[in-house]
């Protein structure tokens, strides 16, 4: 991929990103908040953000999301094929995990 066709992708991630974000705020900030693992101040922040100003931001090259799940445990639970994964209980264990990590850094 050329460099000026990723700058591009990066634009467009950024782009749905916020509008994503801003859209969940905006609906449940609460939610949004814990979904996004962001605080409050950043979901006002986002939520109070233009339509303009949000092009301007996602127009960066930068990339404005990033993996949360930076933890091999949850990857693994997130991943797994196992039989907690036909049940889902990967995923809530992963929630579990990651929620606590929220709450410690608050």
């Amino acid at each position: 991929m050329k460099f000026e066709n990723l700058l591009s992708e990066v634009r467009e991630a950024n782009l749905s990103y916020l509008m994503l974000a801003r859209q969940m705020i905006v609906e449940d900030k609460a939610e949004a908040t814990y979904r996004l693992g962001i605080d409050a101040e950043l979901a006002d922040l986002i939520g109070s953000l233009s339509s303009a100003q949000l092009l301007k931001i996602a127009s960066s090259n930068m990339l404005m999301c990033r993996f949360r799940f930076d933890d091999r445990t949850v990857w693994d639970l997130i991943t797994s094929h196992s039989k907690d994964r036909e049940t889902g209980m990967g995923n809530v264990h992963a929630a579990i995990l990651l929620g606590s990590r929220q709450l410690e850094t608050a």
